[in-house]
């Protein structure tokens, strides 16, 4: 296990300095049966090729456009300018698209299509890389992750292998998707069962049976050790750590101290509703898991090490890490 301390958002440059970034929305992909088209928004460094990619899962929350492609940019900036190609899907879920879906079978929070979304950005790179033709021949499809916060990190989960029981049918769905070799899951729901007993539980009935058990792509699981969710669960802060905790290895565990569900402001710059602000934190959220990811997309080199290692100096910690 080791402790984590602040230090200067620009300081670590543990695979490069980073870059001027380029970022192009709405991106607009139409899917045959999905109510609204999908809209993304594409971010990437200007320069370099052999880009990874990484999907970032929108959580949500209670602004409007946060919970949309608009939201988590201090996340898709800083991970863009470290040399990954963000791309950001408008979920049904969002709250820019309530009045319009609210009648929807699958509404309000379409936990279904949320990741059905994912697989239809893998599917669409090359009409991707034509409506952004600063990206032609330069996204490495043999590299991708997923990421996703709160709603966004379940999202997630279900694309790294985690398994769940449709609690409409009964069925046991699998969304597992190959391509995806890498996540990073933020402030993310925990196990399910009789210790969600908080006044959402009724409304979130896919959250029962999520069954970490079977999430085997290598993972970098970030909760807060204040993110005490009582709205699903009286279990406390470590239920954002069962993704770890109840999956197998490769995992890491990267828990902030002080960090409340907003992870320091990670949503958005300057959003009111964020209850732990903390640019030091959202900085070192977004570099660790950017060198987590440059580090499983290159075995053998040391981005993470040297990240990790960046924040163990100090009389003020951030967080601590420990893996499996």
């Amino acid at each position: 296990m080791r402790t984590l301390t602040s230090t200067d958002p620009q300081a670590d440059t543990s695979f490069g300095p980073p870059v001027p970034v380029l970022s192009v929305s709405p991106v607009v992909l139409s899917v045959p049966g999905r109510p609204a088209d999908l809209q993304i928004r594409v971010s990437a460094p200007v320069s370099g090729t052999d880009l990874p990619v990484v999907l970032l899962s929108h959580g949500h929350g209670p602004s409007n456009n946060l919970s949309s492609l608009n939201g988590y940019a201090p996340l898709a900036h800083a991970w863009a300018a470290q040399g990954f190609v963000v791309i950001q899907p408008t979920h049904l879920s969002s709250r820019t698209l309530t009045r319009l879906l609210a009648d929807v079978p699958g509404a309000p929070f379409f936990w279904h299509s949320r990741a059905r979304d994912m697989t239809h950005i893998l599917d669409r790179l090359d009409s991707i890389e034509t409506a952004v033709p600063q990206l032609a021949g330069r996204i490495d499809r043999t590299r991708a992750a997923v990421a996703g916060h709160s709603l966004g990190g379940h999202t997630a989960s279900l694309l790294l292998g985690a398994g769940v029981t449709d609690p409409d049918t009964g069925e046991k769905m699998d969304f597992a998707e190959p391509r995806l070799t890498a996540g990073v899951l933020l402030a993310a729901p925990g196990r399910g069962g009789d210790i969600l007993t908080g006044a959402m539980v009724p409304h979130v009935p896919f959250l029962q049976t999520t069954d970490f058990s079977t999430m085997t792509t290598p993972t970098l699981v970030v909760a807060g050790d204040k993110d005490d969710s009582r709205h699903f669960t009286d279990v406390g802060p470590d239920w954002h750590t069962d993704p770890y905790t109840l999956s197998p290895g490769p995992k890491t565990l990267l828990t902030l101290f002080d960090a409340e569900h907003g992870l320091g402001g990670i949503a958005g710059y300057d959003a009111a509703e964020t209850t732990d602000e903390s640019p030091e934190r959202v900085a070192a959220v977004a570099r660790l898991a950017s060198a987590y990811l440059h580090t499983q997309f290159h075995p053998g080199d040391t981005a993470w090490e040297t990240a990790r290692d960046a924040l163990t100096t100090g009389s003020d910690p951030v967080g601590r890490t420990e893996s499996k």
